[in-house]
């Protein structure tokens, strides 16, 4: 029976199936190697890119193959298209749900309770999610959702054990302006015991760099108990610039320099 249930979700852009796979693996040979038992931990990881992605490059066909249209920086527009057009789609603005707002807390409700329902053997554990980009700010409405109206049938599923929170080139201040009193959801969750609870914690790792990705705890002052940590993702081509975005997957993150 797991110990540990790590529910892993993606962010904005072009995403494949096996998305988190390197990331499981590398996890997994660390926690081996500190001695400990990979097999305590059941992962869970949570793959949306698919409801919005076909529209993304149909779209962006039709254009290109348009000669009446002239189009430059067809790279740069495919990646503007998959990054911030997952953002545009995926909103909720003083209650107002798109539909692809309620598809992809659809699958995420979804995954979670096949995850608990089928892998955990509705044998509840502390529960840990990691999310990047776009997917901390996804996470984030959904339990704040759950939590104010309980739609699965269990404690875990509606995030009563979640553990901890670790979230990587996490922008959610970016969503916070369209509010004038931002709250974050009730954390750890209250079917813990004391001993977890006093152990849980939310941790934010940037990369100075990223400019998709920012400190947490300045957000207002109901953010304060979370841990931001700034690292220095990437290697050469990368750890210097915004493409750090998308190098927190694998990499071994070290202080940036100062």
């Amino acid at each position: 029976m797991a110990k540990v249930a790590v529910v892993i979700i993606h962010g904005m852009g072009a995403q494949e199936r096996d998305f988190a796979d390197a990331t499981i693996d590398e996890i997994n040979v660390r926690i081996k190697g500190r001695g400990k038992q990979p097999a305590d931990i059941a992962w869970k990881p949570v793959y949306w890119a698919d409801l919005i992605q076909s529209r993304q490059t149909d779209f962006l066909n039709r254009i290109i193959s348009n000669p009446s249209n002239d189009i430059d920086f067809i790279k740069l527009r495919r990646f503007v298209i998959s990054a911030l057009g997952d953002a545009a789609a995926y909103q909720n603005i003083r209650g107002k749900e798109t539909s692809t707002y309620r598809e992809i807390h659809q699958r995420v409700k979804a995954s979670i309770s096949d995850f608990y329902n089928n892998q955990l053997g509705q044998q509840p554990c502390p529960l840990i999610i990691m999310a990047h980009s776009l997917g901390g700010h996804v996470i984030s409405n959904y339990i704040w959702d759950i939590q104010k109206d309980s739609t699965g049938s269990s404690d875990f599923e509606n995030m009563k054990y979640l553990a901890g929170m670790i979230t990587f080139g996490c922008n959610i201040p970016l969503f916070s302006f369209a509010h004038t009193n931002l709250l974050p959801f009730s954390f750890p969750g209250e079917s813990l015991s004391y001993a977890e609870k006093a152990k849980a914690k939310w941790l934010n790792f940037y990369d100075p760099d990223d400019v998709l990705g920012y400190p947490l705890r300045q957000i207002n002052n109901h953010y304060e108990f979370i841990e931001d940590r700034h690292i220095n993702a990437g290697g050469l081509l990368t750890s210097w610039n915004p493409l750090s975005h998308n190098a927190y997957w694998t990499d071994n993150c070290k202080p940036p320099l100062k």
